[in-house]
C-alpha cells in the first residue's frame, strides 16, 4: 500500500543529479539506510514505500518508490528520499514534509479562521525545533555519505555537490 501526499506540506527539500549514475538507486537506498542505522540517532524508523501525488493518480499507476524516514518524537514530520533513473543520470532528492493529525489540523484551522490547517504543525518549541533539525541533518548527512561513496566509485568529484537544503532549516 502506498502513501498519498496531496495534503502534506513540503517544508524542506534537497536534490541533485548524478551524471552517468543510472542503475544505482538501490545502492543509494541501501547505503543510506545502513548509515542511518549506524548513526544510532534515537527514534528513527525507515521503510520503503510507494508514493503518489493523489489517490486518483495512484489508481492509474502514477507512483514512485521512496524511502520514508520518520522519528518517533516528531510524528507530524516525515522525510521521503527518492532515487530514480533519469535518462543516463540518477535523480536523487529528499523532502521533509509536515502533515498534522486530524485533531491538530482541525484546531489549526479553527485558530487561523480556516487560513491554515498546518499552523500548529509548524509551531515548534525550542526542543522540538532542535530535534527536528538534528533528525533531518542526520538523514541528510547519511544520504550525502551514500552519494559520496557512489561518486567516488565512479571516479567523480563529489566536492562540487551543493549540500545545503532549501527551506527554513537550511541544512548543510
Amino acid at each position: 500500500m502506498g502513501i498519498t501526499l496531496q495534503d502534506e506540506k513540503i517544508i524542506e527539500r534537497w536534490s541533485m543529479l548524478i551524471e552517468g549514475g543510472q542503475g544505482q538507486a538501490e545502492q543509494v537506498y541501501q547505503d543510506t539506510e545502513r548509515y542511518i542505522k549506524e548513526s544510532k540517532a534515537p527514534g528513527i524508523n525507515i521503510e520503503r514505500t510507494k508514493v503518489r501525488p493523489s489517490w486518483l493518480k495512484g489508481l492509474f499507476g502514477n507512483e514512485r518508490s521512496y524511502m520514508m524516514v520518520t522519528n518517533d518524537a516528531l510524528g507530524d514530520y516525515r522525510m521521503f528520499i527518492g532515487a530514480r533513473d533519469y535518462g543516463d543520470n540518477l535523480d536523487i532528492q529528499w523532502y521533509l514534509t509536515c502533515e498534522p493529525g486530524f485533531f491538530k489540523k482541525r484546531l489549526s484551522s479553527i485558530l487561523t479562521s480556516g487560513a491554515s490547517d498546518k499552523a500548529l504543525c509548524l509551531s515548534l518549541d525550542l526542543f522540538k525545533q532542535q530535534d527536528l533539525n538534528a533528525y533531518a541533518t542526520v538523514v541528510h548527512h547519511c544520504l550525502l555519505k551514500a552519494i559520496d561513496k557512489l561518486m567516488l566509485g565512479a571516479g567523480q568529484d563529489s566536492s562540487k555537490i551543493d549540500r545545503k537544503s532549501k527551506g527554513f532549516l537550511g541544512i548543510s
